[in-house]
């Protein structure tokens, strides 16, 4: 099957890019957990976007954002940037389930995100995209309905770094 946008590996790469850059710039509103996850997100991203469809490296990048992920939580219930730290989780979680989807399918990660119906795959196809989903509807809510932790130059950093997350994990989703 053609994909429905070529470009979406480099897209998602390239909104990975722009959130690790929005958490970095807000470095102390985020803590080594958050920062983290979101740099492991990023270089994930990139290889994803330059890999040749390699399963093997889609089982490595699944077990290094499943790790961060667990890790981009350890220690920060309880302070401002849990809310935070749970939605780069959450991302990396998304993304893990894409790059072990590419297993049971033989296709790069990306190509995996949108083909459902072969063995673990269809399960697979419907937990990225209740992730997705879920990324999305975060992201809408703290913005809409949620109170500020942050103000000013941190806000907008940490803004753009979820909506640069949710539109990374939608390409994801929709490239294919």
């Amino acid at each position: 099957m053609d994909p429905l946008l070529p470009a979406a590996p480099w897209l998602m790469a390239l909104a990975a890019v722009v959130s690790a850059a929005a958490c970095v710039a807000a470095w102390r509103a985020v803590p080594w957990q958050g920062r983290q996850s979101a740099l492991i997100m990023a270089a994930a991203m990139i290889v994803i976007a330059a890999m040749d469809g390699d399963a093997t490296v889609g089982l490595a990048l699944g077990t290094v954002l499943l790790v961060s992920a667990m890790l981009g939580t350890a220690g920060v219930r309880g302070t401002p940037a849990a809310a935070t730290c749970c939605h780069r989780a959450l991302v990396s979680l998304v993304m893990a389930i894409c790059s072990f989807e590419s297993l049971s399918t033989g296709e790069s990660p990306v190509e995996a995100g949108g083909h459902g119906g072969h063995g673990l795959d269809g399960l697979l196809s419907a937990l990225v995209i209740i992730g997705v989903v879920g990324v999305v509807l975060w992201s809408v809510v703290s913005e809409w309905v949620l109170v500020p932790v942050h103000q000013g130059r941190t806000a907008r950093l940490l803004r753009v770094e979820s909506w640069a997350m949710a539109a990374g994990v939608t390409v994801m989703c929709l490239g294919y």
